[in-house]
Parts: C-alpha cells; sequence; structure tokens
C-alpha cells in the first residue's frame, strides 16, 4: 500500500534503523521511542489490524512474537523483563494502520506506557 509508512519502510522508500529482517518480517528502532529501547516488529504483508489477521497469518505473527523475545535477549531485556504491546484501532491506540507490535524495555516501565 503505498501510503503505508510501514510498507514504505518495508520497501526502503524511507529510512529505518533496521534491527532485523527476513522475508516475511522487519524489526526497527521506533523513531518516537517510549522506552530507551523501543523495537517496532512487523509483518512484510500489510495487514491493516489484529481484526484483519486471518487463520494463513498465525504462523507470521507467531514467528514475530518469538523475534521479539530473541531481540529482547540480544538487548540484555530478558533478566529485568520488557513488554510486548500491539494497538487495535483507534481507540486502542493504533496510529499506523498495519499490524505492528511495540517491544519495550530498558527501564522499569509503568502500568501503561
Amino acid at each position: 500500500m503505498s501510503d503505508c509508512i510501514f510498507c514504505r519502510i518495508i520497501n526502503q522508500e524511507i529510512p529505518s534503523k533496521i534491527v532485523y529482517e527476513d522475508d516475511e518480517i522487519l524489526a526497527f528502532e521506533d523513531v518516537n521511542p517510549l522506552a530507551p529501547i523501543h523495537i517496532l516488529l512487523i509483518p512484510k504483508k500489510h495487514i491493516a489490524t489484529m481484526d484483519d489477521v486471518t487463520e494463513e497469518d498465525s504462523a507470521v505473527l507467531g514467528r514475530i512474537l518469538l523475534k521479539a523475545k530473541e531481540i529482547a535477549a540480544e538487548k540484555g531485556l530478558n533478566e529485568n523483563g520488557y513488554r510486548i504491546v500491539n494497538n487495535c484501532k483507534a481507540h486502542g491506540g493504533q496510529e499506523v494502520f498495519h499490524i505492528h507490535f511495540h517491544l519495550l524495555g530498558g527501564e522499569k516501565l509503568g502500568l501503561f506506557v
């Protein structure tokens, strides 16, 4: 989708600090971090929201969560903990309508970020 900022990042039309990439997923640093470590993990397939996920998407979403765990360990977050967040639609706080997961850590996080 040409107007989706995350699709444009996937297509390298917008620069980003990539943490991980393979054929199906991309992980990159958030440009407006809410914690010392704030990484976004997205599928390369455009899926607008969690409500748009289908059974065929379950494997890639599972891989994203496993990759989030691996990145957390690489960043040293596994000892003290971290947060993985997905916001769904406007009332859930979703600002970019391409499903994504926030990996947050590096300090004690409050109840909500």
